[in-house]
């Protein structure tokens, strides 16, 4: 275990090493501790970046800490952070304590501990409750009492739940968040293992183009739902809990809402509906749909996936394709629960909030905050999200309305690829003063907002420049003929090219040592873009040499199987795989040789 000063940079506590000045700083840590709430430090200049409501203000309280998921902030001021594995870690585990020593809102000590390591980037939970410290990993729920005064918990690592359940490390939903009613129970999602219900088994998580899902699902038994376990008792397994609703493919964030004790949940929705099923979705829908959703956990609940998924435009559920939907039928999706609110799809909620502090204007406390991390697979239109916003209440229900709440993560104003987004917002959490931090992925930054006005006064003036901020083309509904960037997606050019070319060119690119060359360092994929685009739409067939070696064989054309965008994103894949970054292939590139070749 490491301690990390920022502030006295030359001193670091290891284990066993300690002299007069690292007792001077550890008496530093337990004073601020035990300090009363500091008065609300200065904000940034420029808000930190941030575009907020008029009146509000934020200042960066840490500004690369590590790729950081969901953060919790103790009554003390304490802010822990539940990390994705990294360097800086050194061999410990998954969490991070940040201390401000000297009461100006900014951390001066940083703490990385925990005796467990995660795998990738799918654990985020972290909360207090009662007291103890939880953080998850991929396959459990731990706690640690905390003691008045620490930052790094000294008590035995409690292990409260473990997920036993067949190849849960490779589950690509099982991110276990958690949340605590005030009635003794705590809430864990189990995620779906696969994107929409096919047999995972036989094609993987994401499925083939034209795929049928199974039916009944199997993943419903185990899967695809949230479970209540009892919050006292250690040592829990699945078996232990009860299932309380079903349904819903992937949960990062919840949280319990007092106000109608209720807990909430946000809800990522499938992907990829334009590459398994293009003859039933556009590239624009799939970019636009599935919706995102808010849902409200209640005993019984059945949110219909895989059968059936939210359309945040037609208001309703709808028959998923894989289950003979078509975008319109409703057919057993009626029968299945709405969401709280549909959100844009593929913009990831990675958390929710609802404020209970007394800093913010009283509004905020009718509704709830969600980060939303961004998209991935939007092309060839622009990827979106990457804000936070609230969604306001009224009578107990959602008013339908979202508004931009902080905005100004991306750093530019069209994100193309995901990599173009500087910050990408992911956790939230309600300081002891009423602030908000707000938590990014990619290089740990945290901001605290903070309200500055008279409370009595905040109206539709201080609302109306983030409504300005709306038309920003990774927040609006794009127009399906001008927002089109025409790029090859890689997402869905990774599916296609399991569907494909692996049976061939093999998953690794390097081909089957015999009729099959590889695509692995081969200059047909690495050079010229317009031979590659031509050998994918037409074919080829002949002796050819790749890597020193000849090959006589034939590769089938594909123009007559696969649009344009389908061609593209292929060709995007494979020039940015295998040790290859040879940039995208565009839409328009395809179609241009499409036409010359025509015959």
């Amino acid at each position: 275990m490491r301690f990390y000063f920022s502030d006295l940079q030359t001193l670091v506590l290891r284990k066993r090493s300690f002299n007069g000045g690292i007792l001077i700083v550890m008496l530093m840590l337990l004073l601020a501790g035990c300090s009363q709430t500091p008065q609300r430090p200065k904000a940034d200049a420029d808000n930190g970046g941030l575009f907020l409501p008029g009146d509000f203000e934020a200042l960066v309280v840490i500004d690369s800490v590590g790729p950081t998921r969901h953060i919790a902030v103790n009554g003390n001021g304490d802010i822990y952070a539940k990390m994705t594995y990294n360097d800086r870690m050194d061999g410990s585990g998954g969490t991070v304590g940040m201390r401000d020593l000297d009461g100006d809102g900014r951390v001066d000590s940083v703490v990385y501990f925990g005796d467990y390591q995660d795998v990738g980037r799918s654990a985020v939970g972290v909360t207090i409750h009662d007291g103890y410290l939880y953080t998850s990993t991929v396959t459990q729920v731990l706690r640690n009492k905390l003691k008045d005064g620490e930052l790094v918990p000294t008590s035995k690592t409690e292990v409260m739940l473990t997920d036993n359940n067949k190849n849960v490390e490779k589950n690509w939903h099982t991110t276990k968040p958690v949340a605590f009613d005030n009635k003794g129970y705590m809430y864990v999602p189990f995620g779906s293992p696969s994107d929409a219900g096919q047999d995972i088994e036989k094609y993987g998580p994401v499925g083939i183009p034209g795929g049928k899902g199974l039916d009944p699902s199997p993943e419903l038994e185990n899967n695809a739902g949230i479970w209540r376990f009892d919050a006292s008792k250690l040592n829990q397994t699945q078996k232990d809990g009860y299932k309380i609703s079903t349904g819903i493919r992937s949960v990062v964030g919840m949280q319990w809402n007092p106000a109608d004790q209720s807990v909430y949940a946000v809800v990522n929705g499938i992907d990829n509906f334009h590459t398994i099923y293009p003859k039933l979705y556009s590239s624009w829908q799939a970019a636009v749909l599935p919706a995102e959703t808010l849902i409200k956990v209640q005993d019984g609940a059945n949110f219909g996936w895989p059968y059936a998924y939210y359309d945040q435009l037609q208001k309703k559920n709808i028959l998923q394709p894989g289950y003979g939907g078509d975008g319109k039928i409703t057919a057993r999706a009626d029968s299945f629960d709405l969401p709280v609110i549909g959100f844009p799809g593929h913009w990831a909620p990675m958390d929710v909030l609802f404020y209970n502090g007394d800093q913010f204007p009283e509004r905020y406390k009718n509704g709830a905050f969600v980060a939303f991390h961004g998209s991935t697979d939007r092309s060839p239109y622009p990827q979106a999200g990457y804000i936070v916003c609230f969604v306001p209440f009224e009578n107990g229900a959602a008013t339908g309305k979202i508004e931009v709440f902080a905005d100004g993560f991306t750093g530019v104003d069209t994100v193309i690829n995901t990599s173009d987004a500087v910050y990408r917002p992911m956790g939230l959490a309600t300081g002891p003063d009423g602030s908000l931090y707000i938590s990014e992925s990619e290089q740990g930054k945290i901001w605290r907002v903070m309200y500055k006005g008279d409370k009595n006064k905040f109206g539709d003036a201080q609302l109306a420049q983030m409504q300005q901020r709306e038309s920003r083309t990774y927040i609006k509904t794009p127009d399906e003929v001008k927002d089109n960037l025409n790029t090859g997606d890689r997402l869905e050019g990774s599916i296609l090219y399991k569907t494909y070319c692996a049976n061939c060119h093999q998953g690794d690119g390097k081909g089957d040592g015999g009729r099959f060359p590889p695509l692995a360092s081969s200059e047909y994929v690495t050079g010229d873009k317009t031979r590659l685009i031509d050998i994918i739409l037409n074919g080829l067939q002949g002796k050819i040499t790749v890597n020193d070696k000849t090959y006589n064989g034939f590769m089938p054309p594909h123009k007559d199987i696969l649009d344009d965008h389908a061609i593209a994103s292929i060709a995007t894949f494979i020039r940015n795989r295998f040790g290859h970054v040879k940039g995208s292939v565009s839409t328009l590139e395809v179609t241009e040789i499409r036409n010359s070749t025509k015959k």
